[in-house]
């Protein structure tokens, strides 16, 4: 299972960019954003939703190292300049402040 998760996550690095808030603004208006905990690495949590380990990523729903991102993001987001990376793993957007 480990080399299916590192295969997509070697796919799944170059698919990750550095973005806008304003360029985001639209997958949150869309509830489609989920925001990714700093302590977690963007791309292996990318890779374990397509591998679909549904306990791994329930355990990190439930300690809210993942979670869909609150109006509160939004605002803090919108009044900072914050360093964002996303990548998109259908139908979710994940985002991660830096």
């Amino acid at each position: 299972m480990k080399e299916g998760i590192d295969q997509i996550a070697l796919q799944l690095d170059s698919e990750t960019a550095c973005i806008s808030w304003t360029e985001l603004e639209r997958h949150f208006a869309r509830g489609v954003l989920m925001t990714v905990s700093p302590g977690l690495d963007l791309v292996q949590l990318g890779a374990h939703m397509i591998h679909d380990d549904k306990s791994i990523i329930d355990a990190w729903l439930e300690t809210g190292e993942l979670r869909k991102t609150t109006d509160d993001d939004a605002r803090g987001w919108i009044t900072g300049e914050p360093v964002l990376w996303a990548m998109v793993v259908a139908p979710w957007v994940l985002v991660q402040e830096k």
